[in-house]
């Protein structure tokens, strides 16, 4: 706009000579004065009350400089012709000088600050930098109003400025666009600051450009050079006013925004799981401690959900996997629409969920049976298929507790009991109490048995059914209590592994096994092999294959009678399970795979992985005569394991039916209650050669009937 207004005033330059009369031009004069004095002492009282803030430089010397300009403008406007007097009568001489000065200063000052470096100085030189724009202007007032007229005159009235004043104007314009090349140059630096200083420096050019040209102080050139001079001046008070007041301003709301987000993040890390997005354990149980206490009459249900299995899926897979798999459960969880239920997620394996109203127990179970049909569909996970299944604790309010602390203690006692069921979910009942303190007793009593000597290896035979003859043996490890006596290996082999004495456990059972087969050897049965189970936590050893090397090197036996039993579910890293095991196999053991078709199988992985022998788990050879299912899955096995050269191994053989059934099927060997149960290492020497002959009449009978049917 300003720019616009300039064209015409151009153009009819002559015409508009003394357009306000002259006797307005001096009060016109005063305003543009008054605004100017007003913006530099303003600029100057701003850094002043700012500095001690930011202790900026470059600030300070900002505010000096227009302290000095501001004096120096104040005795210009005092001075100008038609002025009534001051100090002295009011001439041009003075007045020109006074403006020529405090343009040159203005022009010379910026450009100084601008391109030296901003630093933070110390608040002792404020006084310093204030005093010495102050002297600088007495310096300037001592020399203009000296009686003998020390310098030249600016301007002749009538004919207009001399060279001399064009020459200090031409030189404050070359300042500005000094000015104006270092703000492009580092305009991204500070962006609005840059772009109104040179706006502001533009507009003070234009004013220094009309203030060589104008022919009397009536001229409206010079009207329109104070004009553009007050609007310099104003971009240079709105430059400081938003690097000292609106930028800082700015950027304390955008802190108080970021801390505001920051605020609402911690809150929600604070209360909800990183991994699965769902309320944690916290938010959880304040959720359901206000639930209880707004809603007391209500009657509510608890839930504890574990994933079945998880551990050995995170030792076998990795963490990485492990995550991928609660994130997928707990996907799957969240679509679905539980109406008056809320999901949470524990620490590890485990998710929470309550119902803040229901009606009985078997509203409850119903609620349980839905969720393991949610998980019935396998997971699809990278490049596996998982079968997920959950063990769910549950307690009611008020029934088996009054707080959140309670039911929550109670569900999962409840959960534990629910791994021991068939529908895998189970109700709490205070008899679990004694259950779950029985159950950390005996884990207590397992840290000691090993070292106490309570511990025992017994083995069952693993039958030939070709040869008629025992092969090798399953090692099978058993614990007698002191006080309980024996203790079913499937009520401590679970806490053994939970608490990671699987591990020292694993390598006696390893070290004893080698031990006792050549021990054998010695007595002359040279021919026996035995079989070992590894744990999953063994397999994922760093150790193993030195391990299962220093066990042979110290009972001195040959690597080819040591057989390991691992599951499927530590093949499903199958990059580190093919190298472990390419590893055990350059020792010369064999490696069996135990429980098979029970897991996580893939036969693809068969083919690929260093594997001597397939183990049919029991759970197929018990119904192979009535469920012609578990028939067809075995005579698939042994058909891919012949194809394959692999040697396959059915345990679980109680009854004759099943051998004739695997006979048939050319199961290689089988073993089981209807050749011998495990039995004690001294009982197996004395019944040795018994149980051969009885293996021997079993198979022999079979291939009788084999001929008999031909």
């Amino acid at each position: 706009m300003p720019l616009l207004f300039l064209i015409p005033v151009l153009f009819f330059r002559e015409p508009l000579f003394a357009v306000f009369k002259e006797q307005n031009y001096i009060t016109l004069h005063l305003i543009f004065e008054i605004f100017i004095i007003a913006s530099s002492f303003t600029i100057a009282i701003q850094a002043w009350m700012v500095f001690p803030h930011i202790m900026s430089n470059q600030r300070l010397w900002l505010g000096a400089l227009f302290f000095s300009i501001s004096l120096l403008e104040v005795l210009h406007t005092i001075t100008y012709k038609g002025m009534p007097f001051f100090l002295i009568e009011s001439t041009p001489y003075t007045a020109t000088w006074f403006y020529m000065v405090s343009r040159l200063t203005q022009a010379l000052g910026l450009f100084l600050i601008i391109i030296s470096t901003e630093k933070q100085v110390n608040s002792k030189y404020r006084w310093l930098a204030y005093s010495f724009a102050f002297i600088y202007f007495l310096s300037w007032t001592t020399i203009i109003y000296h009686p003998a007229k020390l310098l030249p005159e600016l301007v002749v009235e009538g004919t207009g400025t001399t060279v001399i004043k064009n020459s200090l104007q031409y030189t404050a314009i070359v300042l500005q666009c000094l000015c104006i090349v270092f703000l492009i140059k580092n305009f991204r630096e500070a962006k609005n600051r840059n772009f109104m200083m040179i706006v502001a420096s533009l507009y003070l050019m234009i004013g220094d450009s009309m203030f060589t040209s104008y022919k009397s102080v009536y001229d409206i050139a010079n009207f329109i050079g104070h004009l553009f001079q007050l609007l310099g001046f104003y971009f240079l008070l709105r430059a400081l006013y938003y690097t000292a007041v609106e930028e800082p301003f700015q950027l304390l709301k955008q802190a108080e925004q970021r801390l505001r987000k920051s605020e609402e993040s911690l809150h929600y890390m604070a209360y909800h799981d990183e991994l699965t997005k769902l309320p944690n354990f916290r938010y959880f149980k304040e959720k359901l401690a206000e639930l209880l206490k707004r809603e007391p009459q209500e009657k509510t249900a608890i839930l504890i959900i574990e994933i079945d299995r998880f551990d050995a899926m995170n030792e076998s897979l990795g963490h990485s996997f492990s995550d991928l798999i609660l994130q997928s459960v707990a996907a799957r969880l969240q679509e679905t629409d539980f109406h008056n239920g809320f999901l949470g997620k524990m620490r590890g394996k485990e998710f929470t969920l309550f119902f803040k109203s229901i009606k009985d127990k078997e509203e409850a179970a119903t609620i349980c049976r839905k969720l393991q049909k949610l998980m019935a569909e396998p997971f699809r996970i990278q490049h596996l298929q998982l079968n997920i299944t959950l063990n769910m604790g549950i307690a009611l309010y008020p029934e088996h507790g009054k707080n959140a602390d309670e039911l929550l203690k109670h569900a999962q006692v409840a959960k534990f009991e629910a791994q021991n069921e068939f529908s895998r979910y189970a109700f709490y009942h205070y008899d679990m109490d004694e259950q779950l303190m029985d159950r950390l007793v005996l884990e207590h009593d397992l840290h000691k048995a090993l070292d106490k000597g309570e511990l025992y290896l017994y083995y069952q035979p693993q039958v030939n059914l070709r040869e008629g003859r025992i092969v090798s043996l399953e090692a099978l490890i058993r614990w007698k209590h002191p006080e309980r006596g024996w203790v079913s290996p499937g009520e401590f082999i679970p806490i053994a592994e939970e608490t990671g004495l699987i591990v020292p456990i694993g390598e006696w059972v390893l070290r004893t096994a080698c031990k006792q087969l050549k021990h054998w050897h010695n007595q002359g049965f040279s021919d026996l092999s035995v079989a070992v189970n590894l744990s999953t936590r063994q397999f994922f050893q760093r150790n193993l294959v030195d391990l299962v090397e220093d066990s042979l090197k110290k009972a001195n036996l040959p690597p080819r009678y040591l057989e390991l039993e691992i599951t499927e579910s530590m093949t499903m890293n199958v990059s580190y399970a093919t190298d472990i095991l390419a590893e055990l196999k350059r020792l010369g053991v064999r490696i069996a795979i135990d429980d098979f078709g029970t897991g996580y199988s893939s036969l693809y992985y068969l083919k690929d992985l260093p594997i001597d022998c397939v183990k049919i788990d029991r759970s197929f050879v018990r119904h192979v005569r009535t469920n012609k299912h578990d028939a067809a899955l075995i005579a698939m096995i042994i058909s891919i394991a012949k194809h394959l050269e692999l040697t396959v191994i059915a345990e679980g053989v109680e009854q004759v039916d099943q051998l004739e059934f695997l006979w048939k099927e050319h199961c290689h060997q089988v073993q089981g209650y209807l050749f011998s149960p495990p039995a004690s290492s001294e009982r197996l020497s004395a019944e040795y050669e018994e149980l051969q002959q009885q293996s021997k009449i079993y198979c022999d009978q079979l291939k009788h009937v084999q001929a008999g049917n031909r």
